[in-house]
């Protein structure tokens, strides 16, 4: 007995113990992200932001979390239940589950697989099945609208992001996150990247339902999208789920295009500074796109959304799937 639990239990405490910090880190972000949301487009528009609960509001994302806890659950008489329930607890888990994969350092992962790229892709894709199931579930129509916006955006857009994750994929040879971010990639092949960073960027701000891409919740048309019906804890796990999403593609865009864990530019001078630390800082960053875009640009039409995904998006990924697959043969660079 004792030889089985220095074979297996302390391996199981150990994973326990790294999914749990996982859990909590990813939590904790979640809930400061909404306070960094609020005091950067505050002081884009010349405003406070939260400033009240707490020396300089740091207290806010509790005081909301267990305002939202307080409160109560009303599930609509016509819905169906379970599936009305099972919906926002889906979409939380699915945004929780994807980080098991995504290295945060060269040796913090909690299962560095071979095929995390696809994994990661995989998990993703399944959101839409929350976001259906709400609407479904609800029994009303404006909820039922809204998941239909939201499912076609996200499957309409995810094709671009495969065409693009592919690009990726010839030029580093490893469907596995930590082998990508440490593959070799001269100057010439990160500017050939480029052009797919900035598409990649673009699709996932559909990809979340962020603005200027968040039709799912057009208030002027279909008042709160499929969430128009969820209340206290039902409609925070939704809420929990979306910004945790947000950070999961922040994180996704870090390690395909800016290096991961490593020094910006390949500068060895910058190595002092640990990989976690860099890595949380390129995240960050992408994470003030998010907010910098919900601040300054329009919603868009929802006929300008898909014209976007299926007419300039997707022709111009196919086009440079090409364009990179053949500049690496004829250069004699394929890993």
């Amino acid at each position: 007995m004792t030889e089985l639990w220095n074979q297996y239990g302390m391996d199981t405490v150990f994973m326990l113990a790294h999914m749990g910090a996982i859990v909590g880190a990813v939590l904790g972000a979640v809930a400061y992200y909404t306070y960094l949301e609020r005091k950067v487009m505050g002081a884009m528009q010349r405003r406070q932001g939260p400033m009240t609960v707490g020396p300089f509001g740091l207290l806010q994302p509790i005081a909301d979390g267990l305002k939202l806890l307080s409160k109560e659950t009303i599930i609509p008489s016509q819905a169906n239940r379970p599936v009305f329930l099972i919906a926002p607890m889906l979409t939380f888990a699915l945004a929780l589950i994807a980080w098991a994969v995504i290295p945060v350092s060269a040796k913090i992962v909690l299962a560095d697989i071979n095929v995390g790229i696809l994994f990661l892709f995989a998990i993703s894709s399944m959101g839409v099945y929350g976001v259906i199931m709400a609407g479904w579930a609800s029994n009303s129509k404006y909820a039922f609208l809204g998941a239909l916006r939201s499912a076609s955006q996200m499957v309409s857009y995810e094709v671009s992001m495969g065409l693009i994750i592919v690009t990726v994929l010839l030029c580093a040879g490893s469907l596995n996150l930590t082998e990508i971010v440490v593959a070799d990639r001269p100057f010439w092949v990160q500017v050939m990247l480029f052009p797919m960073f900035i598409v990649f960027l673009v699709s996932i701000l559909a990809e979340t339902n962020r603005a200027p891409f968040d039709l799912p919740e057009g208030e002027s048309e279909i008042t709160g999208g499929f969430m128009v019906e969820y209340s206290a804890m039902t409609f925070a796990l939704f809420f929990l789920g979306e910004y945790a999403n947000m950070i999961l593609m922040s994180a996704m865009t870090v390690i395909l295009f800016l290096g991961g864990w490593l020094p910006p530019f390949g500068i060895e001078a910058l190595a002092i500074v640990p990989g976690v630390l860099w890595f949380v800082a390129k995240t960050v960053l992408i994470m003030f796109f998010f907010v910098w875009a919900r601040a300054t640009f329009p919603r868009y039409r929802y006929d300008q959304l898909m014209r976007l995904g299926w007419k300039v998006f997707l022709p111009f990924t196919l086009i440079w799937v090409l364009v990179v697959s053949g500049s690496l043969l004829a250069f004699d660079a394929l890993p």
